[in-house]
């Protein structure tokens, strides 16, 4: 195994503490889209490359990907190091992370692991999944990570709570999908 060079580990020892967030929301529009129930909806769609950048070594923003779905990034030195989307569930006490990615030249350096820590720390209490399949190379990874946490990382479809394009379901919405069920 290669030295970790030491901007790197700066880099890990940042993870809690050097995390710039934005909240994304867009009030007026999340609004219209609840009042409307899902009818009218003008919420951004926002590419990876219009995601905001923040001056921190860690940011917390939303996902490019996905409505309400969050995305945790690292930068160093100005130039993208690794990002992961993820999505928790209150009603559930689950959370799911997608398509972690490590820039080449940081792999196997330890920011993957760091920074699913970082957000486990953030929201006690949760199992982890992952909302899409393993690559068959990153199996050793995921058992590694997944080592002693409640989920253990393992494939999950996402809850009933949770769409997709839409994040978290509001009440209205799933009081409507129950009603259609019976």
């Amino acid at each position: 195994m290669r030295e970790i060079e030491p901007e790197v580990q700066r880099l890990r020892d940042q993870a809690l503490t050097s995390v710039g967030r934005s909240s994304g929301r867009t009030p007026i529009r999340s609004a219209l889209y609840h009042l409307t129930r899902g009818r009218v909806d003008r919420r951004p769609r926002y590419t990876l490359g219009q995601l905001p950048t923040l001056g921190t070594p860690w940011q917390d923003t939303v996902s490019g990907r996905y409505f309400g779905w969050r995305c945790r990034e690292a930068n160093l030195n100005g130039q993208f190091a690794f990002a992961v989307e993820y999505i928790v569930c209150q009603y559930c006490q689950a959370a799911w992370v997608d398509k972690p990615y490590t820039a080449e030249e940081y792999q196997r350096q330890g920011l993957a692991s760091t920074a699913l820590r970082a957000l486990r720390e953030e929201n006690p209490g949760m199992s982890w999944f992952t909302g899409s399949g393993h690559m068959r190379d990153a199996s050793a990874f995921w058992i590694a990570v997944g080592t002693g946490v409640p989920g253990g990382y393992k494939q999950r479809e996402l809850c009933e709570h949770i769409d997709r394009y839409g994040g978290v379901k509001p009440r209205w919405l799933l009081r409507q999908q129950r009603r259609q069920r019976l």
